[in-house]
């Protein structure tokens, strides 16, 4: 059989998994090349503990290598253009020629399509970003905290509740004598409104009981930073003293031009196998839509979020998909929208929140007891996640059993 080559766009976790899991399972013979501009790793899970001091930057990034198996070729360089009908990628580097495609580009932050934002926010979504806010918040002297989530879709959105509590806790921790209000503001119905109204009121009581107030359905148009206010489509101006964003989200304006994108700028995919329109190119993680059952809001369809797990979850399932192809076999596996997150909630406490995403009518999540377990759980997986590939064990899946619940924690590597 001719050997095939695999070019991955992109590592993050979706990356990572799916070259690895590609590399253990295939023969040398097969290339296996990552396209990655980075040359460390940003576990992006731990970004909020930078932000409360728990953790240095350099706690929380490895040198990219360090995480990928021998036999993987790396291209550090970005990509320039995709070729879906001659089957080629351009980076800066050079073309490179593929039989199958991964795209893990992830979503871009793009702070400046909000007027004012970029010249006033902090942010915890990105590493600098969260060492930065940091400082800010040994600094502030009191008074209004703004957390504004400034347009639809964002990454994680377990994210937006959890930074705001753990921000709380930080305050609360260091027994400021300032008074720090903290008020949260989104597009959105509820927290999470694609977890329904039940896992949204646990969210929003968490929040209620740190003092958190939380102002649903305020979408923001721009930031006079000059007088420190936020402007809202259709609700009065607000006042801040430190305002800390989740910025707008998009995908690469590249997969546009492939061919690739729908006309919100994100790629399409089968919801089982995450094939695109293309049948040798497959996309995973942010970059994808994918819409679920059911719909909470009647104006508004569901989609899967955007989180690691699912960037996790959906590599293991390309790269079986990929094996498959190659061997002439029929896929059996396939992505069946589980996921979970744990959610941190200050003092050493996080919540669990799971369910299945595909479940019908509509999604079927819950939030389990907020506990000291499931925050040394994130703990835990932040440690293994961050390990050299040299003192890991070769395990093809990791059973925790916490509180009542199984955990399947899929390894990939």
């Amino acid at each position: 059989m001719k050997s095939k080559n695999i070019v991955i766009l992109g590592g993050g976790v979706g990356g990572i998994v799916a070259a690895n899991e590609l590399r253990r399972k295939l023969p040398l013979s097969y290339g296996i090349t990552i396209v990655e501009k980075e040359k460390e790793h940003f576990f992006a899970a731990s970004f909020m503990w930078v932000m409360n001091g728990d953790r240095t930057m350099d706690e929380v990034r490895k040198p990219f290598r360090n995480l990928i198996r021998k036999g993987i070729d790396v291209v550090h360089g970005t990509v320039r253009e995709i070729d879906p009908h001659n089957n080629k990628v351009v980076t800066n580097d050079g073309e490179l020629s593929y039989d199958y495609l991964i795209v893990a580009l992830g979503a871009e932050l793009v702070i400046g399509s909000i007027p004012g934002l970029a010249e006033s926010a902090y942010t915890f979504y990105s590493l600098e970003g969260a060492d930065r806010l940091n400082r800010a918040l040994r600094e502030f002297n009191g008074g209004i905290i703004a957390i504004v989530v400034s347009s639809l879709p964002y990454k994680c959105p377990g994210a937006l509740p959890e930074g705001a509590m753990l921000i709380a806790d930080y305050f609360k921790k260091h027994k400021t004598e300032n008074h720090v209000d903290i008020q949260l503001f989104t597009p959105e119905s509820q927290p999470m409104p694609v977890a329904g109204p039940l896992l949204g009121d646990s969210l929003r009581m968490l929040l209620e009981k740190k003092g958190i107030s939380y102002h649903p359905k305020h979408k923001l148009t721009s930031v006079d930073y000059n007088r420190k206010t936020l402007v809202f489509e259709e609700n009065e101006p607000v006042k801040y003293d430190m305002l800390i964003a989740i910025p707008p989200h998009q995908a690469p304006q590249l997969l546009r031009k492939a061919g690739l994108a729908n006309d919100a700028g994100w790629v399409p995919v089968d919801r089982t196998t995450l094939k695109t329109k293309f049948e040798n190119i497959y996309a995973i993680g942010d970059v994808t839509s994918i819409n679920i059952p059911g719909r909470w809001d009647p104006n508004i369809p569901l989609l899967l979020p955007k989180a690691g797990v699912f960037a996790h979850f959906h590599a293991e399932v390309v790269a079986h998909q990929i094996i498959n192809a190659i061997n002439g076999e029929a896929s059996k596996r396939g992505f069946t929208g589980g996921g979970y997150c744990m959610i941190e909630s200050g003092g050493g406490r996080a919540g669990f929140a799971s369910g299945e995403f595909y479940a019908e009518p509509s999604p079927r999540l819950r939030l389990g007891n907020v506990s000291r377990i499931w925050h040394w759980g994130k703990i835990l997986f932040e440690k293994w996640w961050l390990s050299s590939l040299g003192i890991r064990k070769r395990l093809l899946g990791l059973i925790i059993k916490i509180g009542g619940t199984v955990l399947r924690i899929p390894v990939g590597f």
